[in-house]
């Protein structure tokens, strides 16, 4: 039986999800013989370079790391040949890997993947998730193809989303359960049956637009409800409350909210409760808990009924 903590691994990611991953297989002992992350980029107002979450994790414990343009041409290659890897793993890497690099390594290429293949390929698995309502969602671990997460899968689990889990607290649930998937999926490595996508299932989740950021409470209130979430506690919705633009986040959904009659107009404040505000939808109400001003921090939104920012019957308006 082969012993997977024997294997060259090469791993590829970028951001905070592939950090921890990679970091969970270093704490036990699997062989990362490199790292690649895409290049380093200026953030902040001084435009400073900021390594990768990835790159942090592999300089820690000194792991040779590489951030060419391209892993599938040039130096990218070059220095991935060199490395001679036996398998290659991918969690956020955010390149596609072409034929030369999939046909390198002896025991394939695998990405994890935050979604319940072959639902939600693409660039955000976990946001289009809870924005569209689903009740779970999950791990998968798939051997890369061309064609974009479309390969075999050999490991899968899920987990469910509660009606009012935020995007934070699935990507937690997720990461838990990639790193757990992982291991299971190297240590298991020899008695692994794979399993084939089923193509008429497939669907896309396509990368986040400046639109999508978009609040309309003309909408139903889960509809309302599940934008709001999709993108809490981080980017948060974009409305305009009385002629400014604010950022919208943390709503809390229950059916009781549903059974409120209230003549206003959608987007009213119609009520002011000890932990938010109840903002009249096309057939309910939901209550948000917390916004962000033009400029400013986010602060709770008893706190901006509480500084006059806000106020009973106040109006937001499509952004």
């Amino acid at each position: 039986m082969t012993n997977s903590k024997d294997f060259k691994i090469v791993f590829m990611g970028t951001p905070d999800f592939g950090a921890q991953i990679l970091e969970e297989l270093i704490k036990n002992n699997f062989n990362i013989v490199g790292v690649f992350s895409q290049p380093d980029k200026p953030k902040g107002r001084g435009k400073k370079l900021q390594p990768t979450p990835v790159k942090i994790v592999a300089l820690k414990y000194n792991v040779p790391v590489f951030q060419p343009k391209s892993v599938n041409k040039g130096e990218g290659f070059d220095f991935l040949k060199e490395l001679n890897p036996d398998i290659i793993i991918t969690a956020a890497f955010g390149k596609i890997l072409r034929k030369n690099v999939l046909k390198l390594p002896p025991k394939g290429c695998w990405n994890v993947h935050a979604s319940l293949l072959p639902k939600y390929r693409g660039a955000a698995p976990i946001q289009r998730a809870i924005e569209n309502g689903e009740k779970e969602t999950g791990i998968s671990i798939f051997k890369m193809v061309e064609a974009l997460d479309a390969g075999d899968i050999a490991i899968q689990k899920s987990v469910p989303i509660e009606i009012n889990d935020n995007y934070g607290l699935v990507y937690e649930k997720l990461l838990s359960l990639a790193k757990d998937a992982v291991l299971e999926f190297l240590n298991s490595f020899d008695q692994l049956t794979l399993k084939p996508q089923n193509e008429e299932e497939a669907s896309y989740a396509e990368k986040i637009t400046k639109e999508d950021l978009k609040i309309d409470f003309n909408n139903d209130t889960i509809k309302v409800h599940n934008k709001v979430r999709a993108y809490d506690p981080y980017r948060g919705v974009r409305s305009v409350y009385e002629k400014e633009e604010v950022k919208i986040f943390g709503s809390e959904f229950s059916a009781d909210l549903l059974t409120i009659e209230n003549k206003e107009e959608p987007g009213t404040i119609i009520a002011i409760e000890k932990d938010g505000i109840l903002v009249k939808c096309r057939d309910g109400a939901i209550k948000i808990k917390e916004i962000q001003f033009p400029g400013k921090k986010k602060i709770t939104t008893i706190d901006a009924i509480n500084g006059k920012k806000l106020r009973l019957f106040g109006q937001f308006s499509p952004y």
